[in-house]
């Protein structure tokens, strides 16, 4: 690009030294300045590609760890939502018996009324709120269970998501 650029500039200066009969000057590269130039020129240009060479690796290198930190990025995302959906899994079986300890409860009430205020229901009265109670003992049982298995999972899946935060590092 600069040789071309030069070669009519060379010209109009050996046109004027021509024209104006002076052989004082003359602007005609010798070959040894010739040669100079082009060795110059080259240098530059392999410095050019070496520079651009460089560059490409570095934005490769740039783009292998933005891949990566998206990676990871994902990865505790994913850790993340984990840990967040970890709240309670048997929260809706919870509730559905917490309602029903709650309707069983609701019923004992009125039967244990029953009971007191009507002598000659009181054997059936006593053997409804005897089944009622029982039930709740057994719904009772039963979210105990429900809870103690719930914190024994959850305990579980915390240790398994510290594991494996620990192993990132």
């Amino acid at each position: 690009m600069m040789q071309t650029e030069q070669q009519p500039q060379q010209n109009n200066n050996q046109l004027t030294v021509q024209n104006s009969g002076s052989l004082s000057f003359s602007s005609h590269l010798s070959k040894e300045d010739e040669e100079i130039s082009k060795s110059a020129l080259s240098t530059f240009r392999a410095k050019e590609e070496e520079i651009e060479r460089k560059k490409m690796e570095v934005r490769e290198k740039v783009q292998l760890q933005l891949g990566r930190v998206e990676e990871e990025t994902k990865r505790l995302a994913m850790i993340r939502e984990e840990l967040e959906a970890l709240a309670d899994p048997t929260r809706k079986e919870v509730a559905v018996v917490r309602k029903k300890i709650d309707a069983v409860s609701k019923e004992l009430k009125p039967l244990g009324n029953t009971c007191q205020k009507k002598e000659r229901e009181y054997k059936e009265a006593l053997e409804a709120f005897n089944e009622k109670n029982k039930e709740k003992v057994q719904l009772i049982t039963k979210l105990m269970e429900l809870v103690s298995e719930s914190e024994k999972l959850r305990m579980k899946k915390l240790e398994e998501l510290s594991k494996n935060i620990d192993s990132v590092h």
